[in-house]
């Protein structure tokens, strides 16, 4: 069949490579600007929010299947879009998409569905969770944006001051535009962080090896929060955990969706926090995380696109799914200044000195005259999967240190400390 991805990102570049190894496929195809795809795939540079550019596209070229990598596409429609027009999509409707794309949406859809998660409160407000604020008497607090903010809309604020200026910062001054009009205090969790990733076709999950996201900027999880500054896979929790995990969160989120309607169908990516009183989910993801995606995939020892193309069926055959008895590491480099301002447009070398069993998936890296320069905050993700987490993580930072661009910068301390 054709595919066609959609997504720009590290993590698009892992599926892509991903969907190659498919017996199934015919021809691949993306849309982002990525100078990794023009060597895998048909590339086109279109606007994934331009519906109908998209529609064409698939029709000119008899493309089966389009596979969504970014919230953003699918918190828009593209789904409903596309499925109204004969073409299947791994990646849910609005109903399910807007899980992610709304946080007071996700609180409220937790808390009737009895999924464990933090205590919150909701404001629309500026003056009235300022109130909130002067009368808490304990800290850390959680503050999120309601919206879509490229995973940097969450700030943990330390005392009244840290959280009086979040609430001005996204309410008033809009530093996420329409995306902080609204948001969400929370009670602080301490415990471990942790990605539990499920492929989900309306009725019947898969769940992929779990991972652990690295979002501060910096070693220790210190400095702002990021994307993602890295990922390991898999990560072992005890049985206890793994069973409240499965039948307090996973099986709870299916029973609603079916209960609720939504003909949810793609991956769904919870966002726990693992404390002394059990798992309790932070987020959800209507899509691949990234970079846990980076870490997950290369784990994976099935055909990815029967999965994806069964999935977007409504089909989902396998009871259980493949797994590599490997541990995989993925360290992202980013550019100075991210993740508020990164700074573009430098070299990039040593791409052609990495081990082949080192993976290097580009992100914002852009291709001119023969060479590679930074585009973006996130830069590259450079990963391997070996037979201990310590073999990988030697593996891939003896390989970071081969590779080289102005001001580089990366955190040294993913997979320690689990």
């Amino acid at each position: 069949m054709n595919v066609c991805v959609i997504g720009g990102g590290a993590r698009e570049h892992a599926l892509c490579v991903k969907i190659k190894e498919s017996s199934h496929l015919g021809k691949l195809f993306t849309i982002g600007n990525n100078p990794a795809f023009k060597e895998i795939s048909i590339n086109f540079e279109l606007n994934p929010n331009d519906f109908e550019s998209v529609l064409k596209l698939c029709k000119e070229n008899n493309i089966e299947l389009v596979v969504v990598g970014p919230e953003e596409p699918l918190s828009k429609g593209i789904a409903d879009y596309l499925l109204s027009n004969g073409i299947k999509v791994f990646g849910p409707k609005l109903k399910g998409a807007i899980l992610e794309s709304s946080k007071q949406v996700a609180k409220e859809f937790m808390y009737r569905n009895y999924i464990p998660t933090a205590e919150f409160k909701i404001f629309y407000d500026s003056t009235y969770a300022k109130e909130y604020i002067y009368g808490l008497n304990k800290f850390p607090v959680v503050i999120k944006a309601d919206g879509l903010c490229a995973g940097k809309g969450v700030r943990i604020c330390s005392n009244i001051d840290e959280a009086i200026k979040t609430v001005e910062d996204f309410m008033e001054k809009r530093v996420f535009g329409t995306s902080s009009m609204k948001i969400v205090i929370e009670e602080f969790i301490k415990g471990k962080e942790c990605s539990v990733l499920c492929f989900v076709d309306g009725k019947r999950y898969l769940m992929l090896p779990l991972a652990r996201d690295h979002k501060r900027l910096n070693d220790g999880d210190t400095g702002p929060n990021t994307g993602g500054m890295g990922a390991i896979s898999p990560l072992n929790l005890s049985s206890e955990v793994m069973r409240q995990i499965e039948e307090d969160i996973v099986w709870r989120f299916m029973e609603a969706i079916i209960r609720e309607k939504i003909d949810y169908r793609g991956v769904i990516y919870f966002g726990l926090m693992v404390g002394d009183d059990g798992p309790k989910v932070l987020e959800f993801n209507v899509r691949f995380g990234d970079p846990e995606t980076q870490a997950i995939i290369p784990l994976i020892d099935e055909d990815v696109l029967k999965i994806f193309n069964e999935v977007a069926s409504g089909n989902l055959s396998l009871t259980s799914i493949k797994i590599k008895k490997l541990n995989s590491v993925c360290v992202v480099l980013a550019s100075k200044g991210y993740p508020e301002n990164p700074i573009k447009g430098d070299e990039i070398s040593g791409l052609d000195r990495v081990d082949k069993d080192v993976s290097v998936f580009f992100a914002g890296v852009s291709f001119k005259d023969e060479k590679y320069y930074t585009n973006g905050g996130r830069v590259l993700s450079v990963v391997t999967a070996q037979k201990t987490m310590e073999e990988a993580r030697n593996k891939v930072y003896d390989n970071i240190t081969r590779i080289s661009f102005k001001d580089m910068h990366y955190r040294k301390d993913i997979g320690l400390n689990l």
